[in-house]
């Protein structure tokens, strides 16, 4: 622990500093041995610490982008020898914006004071989660920090391809549907009261449908300010659902739920628990201990469920592999490769390998059910659209008919 002090000296001059010993005893006992007479002394004020985490929190913190850029500088950088302050402040002076280089020099700061690297990154949860900081203390317990920032560099670098894959391929269907809400509102706001006023001047009877085009065009520029509110309280909801506690974990409940959406999902976060199971057993870290570690990898209540069952079979004796199986979520054969690899002792291994399987179907599925939602989307924007026009073309084939 770290202590602040208040002290005088021999010659009555105050002296005040800060001291690292185990307990407050051996403090005041090491500063009398330099001739100090304490009049106060504390844990060191969490001001510090508290200002490195709150700086972190929103603000100064690393995106995934930076973080997959720092997680290989200082894996490339502690292969070639350099120490870990020497390479923190190497990749600072690469950063451009003022709050990622503050978190930087908060773990500078730190690791200056005698803290641990992994209590450095513990202070910035916003951008180093559990299992990032389990596996930087299991290469600082075992000498291998090189080897587990490598490690790491490969977990968050797919990390951010499968985003990257999920959102490009998101980019498209949620263009057409922009697309297609521009081209409702162009018709509700300007054709269509053009054309009701030909019919009415006219004396044309128009269908059920075109009535209720022109009811809901007519509502949405007599009440725009409504629509407007609506509109803004749908963005706010949807803001409260991704960036809450609470909402996040409403989020993950449901998206298993949707049919192909769910099943997506749930290979997804499959991929991503047997990863960072692999990677952590393979660092040498306890199986309960990398249990309640990858249980931070997801926020689903069913995967925590099943989480519970892993725990509840390893101290029972039994093994994961049969906890996965009768689950009834995990495939039969990624419950035969892990039982495999615990049988040879290498069940690290084999996880990594059953991460690396599901990312490859992973990526087919996202593809094939990409290639299903967009022509979906395009046949409801052609029914959309097709309703507008029949709505509009049918009144004048009926005037023209009566003109006959």
């Amino acid at each position: 622990m770290i202590l602040t002090y208040d002290a005088i000296d021999v010659d009555g001059c105050p002296a005040n500093d800060t001291i690292e010993a185990s307990s407050t005893k051996e403090a005041v006992e090491n500063l009398r041995r330099r001739g100090l007479y304490v009049t106060q002394i504390a844990e060191r004020s969490d001001r510090k610490a508290h200002a490195g985490t709150a700086g972190s929190s929103r603000t100064n913190r690393l995106p995934l982008k930076t973080l997959v850029l720092f997680t290989r500088q200082m894996a490339m950088l502690l292969r070639a020898g350099s120490g870990v302050v020497p390479a923190i402040m190497a990749i600072k002076r690469q950063m451009r914006k003022p709050g990622q280089a503050a978190l930087l020099e908060q773990l500078i700061g730190d690791l200056e004071e005698g803290a641990r690297l992994t209590d450095a990154f513990r202070k910035h949860p916003h951008t180093f989660d559990p299992v990032y900081c389990a596996v930087v203390a299991a290469g600082e317990a075992s000498a291998t920090l090189t080897e587990m920032f490598e490690h790491l560099a490969l977990r968050v670098g797919r990390q951010r391809k499968l985003r990257n894959k999920v959102l490009g391929s998101l980019a498209y269907p949620a263009l057409l549907m922009c697309m297609c809400g521009s081209i409702l509102l162009t018709m509700l706001f300007f054709v269509l009261p053009r054309f009701n006023e030909m019919f009415v001047q006219l004396h044309v009877e128009t269908p059920v449908t075109t009535k209720l085009l022109l009811s809901i065009g007519q509502w949405l520029a007599d009440y725009w300010y409504a629509a407007i509110g609506l509109g803004a309280a749908l963005v706010a909801a949807s803001v409260l659902v991704f960036t809450s506690v609470a909402g996040r974990q409403w989020l993950s409940n449901v998206q298993v739920r949707i049919p192909m959406i769910g099943q997506v999902r749930s290979r997804l976060i499959q991929g991503q628990v047997f990863r960072t199971m692999g990677m952590l057993l393979e660092t040498g870290v306890g199986v309960l201990d990398t249990l309640e570690l990858a249980r931070e990898s997801t926020r689903n209540n069913r995967f925590q469920a099943l989480f519970d069952d892993l725990e509840n079979s390893v101290t029972s004796g039994g093994q994961l592999s049969s906890a996965f199986e009768q689950s009834g979520m995990v495939e039969p054969f990624i419950c035969q490769a892990i039982r495999t690899g615990e049988d040879s002792g290498k069940p690290g291994g084999a996880m990594t390998y059953c991460a690396d399987m599901l990312d490859e179907t992973n990526t087919e599925l996202i593809d094939a059910s990409m290639r299903l939602i967009e022509p979906v989307i395009l046949i409801g924007m052609g029914l959309v659209v097709g309703l507008v026009a029949i709505s509009l073309f049918l009144p004048l084939f009926d005037m023209t008919s009566a003109m006959r």
